[in-house]
């Protein structure tokens, strides 16, 4: 069962990609999603922000330059896990940051529903069931 509590920031500047992505968290479960359309918004949700986002999914070519997105993502304390999409292909793969969590890449240009379903199961990782863990851990 999904963590209905993950915050997750989508950015991309196509209105048609932040709701397909959208769509497709939702479609897992997950429903706390901030779509923002530039690297202005992005800054002041994560910045200004209460608690941190969960996952920051973030199309590559938002940032256009003016922003270095791997730093900026694998070294802010509001960011628990990113994902830069429609990356370079120099440049792929997770690679760890300091806080614990993990910033990945791929040079797909959309994520598809198989490769979110993935990430997740790494960021909300299913639970294991209740009654097994019971009796594991009261030796009945």
């Amino acid at each position: 069962m999904p963590n209905k509590a993950l915050r997750i920031m989508i950015a991309d500047t196509e209105h048609y990609q932040r709701m397909k992505l959208e769509r497709l968290f939702n479609h897992q479960g997950y429903f706390r999603i901030a779509p923002v359309s530039d690297v202005e918004e992005l800054l002041t949700l994560v910045e200004y922000g209460s608690e941190p986002f969960d996952l920051v999914m973030v199309n590559a070519g938002l940032a256009k330059g003016t922003l270095d997105l791997p730093g900026y993502l694998r070294d802010n304390p509001q960011v628990r896990h990113g994902m830069i999409y429609n990356a370079q292909p120099s440049a792929l793969g997770a690679v760890p940051v300091a806080h614990g969590a993990c910033l990945h890449k791929t040079h797909a240009q959309l994520p598809d529903l198989a490769l979110l379903q993935r990430l997740m199961t790494s960021i909300d990782p299913p639970a294991e069931p209740f009654t097994q863990s019971f009796r594991q851990g009261h030796g009945t």
